[in-house]
């Protein structure tokens, strides 16, 4: 029996949504294949949830605060919004090193997914956005739910009022900055996910250098800098002219193991500044103030943990750890003749499935290996016939993976 109606009307750009997110799709689809095969053991390799311990030198610092929290001289309640000076001031000097970057520029929070809806809000439904093709879905679905696109053409597989900027091995899986149109903002992320491209300092360059010339910002996401080996810039702030056109925002979950925990942080530059010359920082610390009560102290805590020298040795053996898997992963397929792209700056493979629909690669080796991995389809119309293969997982389950893989393909 239906409910009553109330006689609020929905948000029309929810209806603009395509379908489910695409991880809790490939979520429901793992669940009906268990239950059609219960005794299977299904290995995921699709959702980059990281799976091994976070070090203890990181959560013995946050059973300590914990503890400290039942005491009446360690008891603490709200904090600051923008984070514990101290931590912000860790992330300043740790992660950014000799990089004009202020502790007061730097604001902490519950992940960089949960940011990039915060600087939805700052920036409202009246800008123009691009994004790379393929790309992550957060950054159109929340562009969609704000008010900046058009509705879905399923002709094209994109949104209206969204520049795509293709990202293909034919030109490195970076845009091709002159043939984009101009647009007020463009998000990237480097390492990227769901390709692995870390993007080159040149092209980084150009990217500022195109920003500045047009007055647009760059929403740069670094969530994956921690697995960076060969000289590619870690942030855009390491490019000059950045502070005056760029915002990044990272996270502690790929770096820390901390997707459960929740910590992460976004860099407002005191040199941005809107049109009419008022300075981004302000308006982003206003809604911060009013959309957040501040991250959790528990998870602050052991975000300065992973930035002690103990700790930052420990998590980043983590780190090494899923990089060796994203080889073995990497190597797998190679081995059986396909293009194998990322694996090597980022904890993810790209692997392409020549005349294949993503979708349809997504099922095969599911029902036929019991591997969940991601359509690329589900990263933008750029993503058809790749899929993205995760390397967060126990060794002996990339290992077991890797021997289905080759048995089925070879």
């Amino acid at each position: 029996m239906a409910g009553v109606c109330t006689r609020v009307t929905r948000n029309l750009n929810m209806e603009k949504l395509r379908n489910g997110y695409l991880f809790p799709e490939i979520a429901m689809r793992e669940l009906e294949h268990m239950k059609k095969y219960p005794t299977a053991k299904v290995i995921s390799l699709g959702i980059g949830d990281t799976t091994e311990p976070i070090p203890d030198v990181v959560t013995s610092s946050m059973a300590n605060h914990a503890r400290r929290l039942s005491t009446v001289e360690g008891y603490r309640g709200y904090g600051a919004e923008q984070g514990n000076k101290a931590l912000r001031k860790a992330i300043a000097e740790t992660l950014y090193g000799d990089l004009p970057i202020k502790d007061t520029e730097i604001f902490v929070s519950d992940g960089s997914q949960c940011d990039i809806s915060r600087l939805q809000l700052l920036l409202g439904s009246n800008v123009t956005i691009a994004v790379q093709d393929p790309t992550f879905p957060a950054y159109i679905d929340s562009s969609v739910i704000i008010g900046q696109t058009g509705d879905f053409q399923d002709e094209t597989g994109k949104y209206q009022n969204i520049e795509y900027m293709p990202c293909r091995p034919q030109n490195n899986f970076f845009p091709d900055l002159t043939t984009t149109a101009t647009t007020d903002v463009i998000f990237i992320c480097s390492p990227n996910n769901p390709t692995g491209h870390a993007a080159s300092r040149k092209q980084l360059e150009q990217l500022v250098e195109f920003a500045r010339a047009n007055g647009s910002i760059i929403i740069f996401d670094s969530a994956y800098a921690a697995y960076v080996t060969d000289d590619s810039p870690r942030s855009i702030f390491e490019i000059p002219g950045a502070r005056e056109v760029a915002i990044e925002i990272s996270s502690f979950s790929k770096f820390a193991g901390f997707t459960g925990v929740r910590l992460g942080w976004t860099v407002v530059p005191d040199e941005l500044l809107f049109s009419n010359g008022f300075p981004v920082i302000k308006d982003f610390n206003r809604i911060v103030c009013t959309c957040f009560n501040g991250a959790s102290s528990v998870a602050q805590a052991g975000g300065l943990a992973c930035l002690s020298s103990d700790g930052l040795m420990a998590v980043q053996s983590v780190v090494d750890y899923y990089k060796e898997n994203a080889k073995i992963l990497g190597d797998t397929f190679t081995s059986l003749g396909l293009d194998v792209y990322g694996g090597i700056n980022a904890p993810y493979a790209w692997v392409h499935f020549p005349g294949m629909k993503s979708w349809d690669v997504f099922t095969e080796l599911l029902e036929k290996t019991h591997i969940i991995t991601v359509p690329g389809c589900g990263f933008g119309p750029g993503g058809e016939e790749h899929i993205r293969v995760s390397a967060f997982g126990h060794r002996e389950c990339i290992l077991e993976a890797s021997r289905r893989l080759k048995s089925l393909l070879s």
